[in-house]
């Protein structure tokens, strides 16, 4: 882990952070094959800018910080449009957001026992790939044809399970939580923060 700004997975990160709005005017005006592309575009280069921090061995405090909130601003667009545009009903878009409106409580916990955010777990990881790859065929879904309907059903199916990973995940954030805050009481001096295997 270092403090390097400029970096190439950096870059990839500001790269999606930009295309953010332009994502989300694009839904908006219904130009959707434009929207899906800047959508994969996204979702490949949160895989690669990863893939390339490991391979150059740039990972940056910023990258740990940049990345999660290139995802979560990403299903925060795709969400905002989806519902706008009728393709999920508001409570989906609900669910989702009240899981984040949840986290700020164990990491107001954590930073009031001077922890810093714990690493992100795989289980949440998968659940924003799942909700990644659904987005797209949700769009896709709204459409008509063959294609459109398989695409609604496989889209669902990965709403559904990104979803409930998303919660699950948050689930182990907590546990992972009160167990350092338990044992931060009971040695009565902070220690290391450790992932949940």
């Amino acid at each position: 882990m270092n403090d390097r700004l400029w970096t190439w997975p950096n870059a990839l990160s500001f790269a999606r952070l930009i295309g953010v709005p332009i994502f989300l005017w694009l839904v908006l005006v219904k130009e959707d094959w434009w929207a899906l592309g800047i959508l994969v575009f996204a979702g490949l280069s949160d895989w690669l800018d990863g893939k390339l921090a490991r391979m150059l061995d740039q990972t940056s405090e910023l990258g740990t910080l940049l990345d999660p909130a290139a995802d979560r601003l990403y299903i925060f667009a795709t969400l905002i449009g989806l519902v706008v545009r009728d393709v999920v009903p508001l409570w989906v878009a609900l669910v989702l957001v009240g899981r984040e409106v949840y986290m700020a409580l164990p990491l107001a916990v954590l930073r009031r026992h001077d922890y810093a955010a714990l690493p992100v777990h795989f289980v949440g990881k998968t659940a924003t790939l799942c909700l990644l790859y659904a987005f797209p065929l949700l769009f896709l879904g709204a459409h008509s044809g063959t294609y459109a309907t398989v695409a609604k059903v496989v889209g669902w199916a990965f709403t559904i399970w990104g979803t409930g990973l998303y919660w699950w995940a948050a689930v182990l954030y907590t546990v992972q939580v009160r167990r350092l805050v338990l044992a931060d009481r009971g040695s009565g001096e902070l220690k290391g923060a450790e992932p949940l295997p």
